[in-house]
């Protein structure tokens, strides 16, 4: 695993408008946290599906995923709208 002081960061636009720098690696509940976000959360395990959230088209469990590198060095995030969470 790679010294976290030479992780490359990528930039994330949130739904809210807000803009953060994360590493590439990093969990993305702590991402998000960081970045003063919240996402819902369940079963922590990646079962649930309580934490889905979109990254640049794709859907991914937030719980379980972390941030992936971007040719661009940029990802777009949209929140689940799930009425059952």
């Amino acid at each position: 695993m790679a010294d976290p002081a030479t992780r490359r960061t990528i930039t994330i636009r949130w739904p809210d408008g807000r803009v953060s720098q994360a590493a590439m690696g990093c969990d993305w509940l702590l991402a998000a946290a960081e970045a003063g976000q919240s996402i819902p959360t369940g079963c922590l395990g990646g079962s649930c599906g309580a934490c889905e959230i979109e990254v640049n088209g794709q859907v991914v469990r937030a719980c379980i995923a972390t941030v992936p590198a971007s040719a661009g060095g940029s990802l777009e995030v949209e929140l689940a709208a799930d009425p059952y969470w």
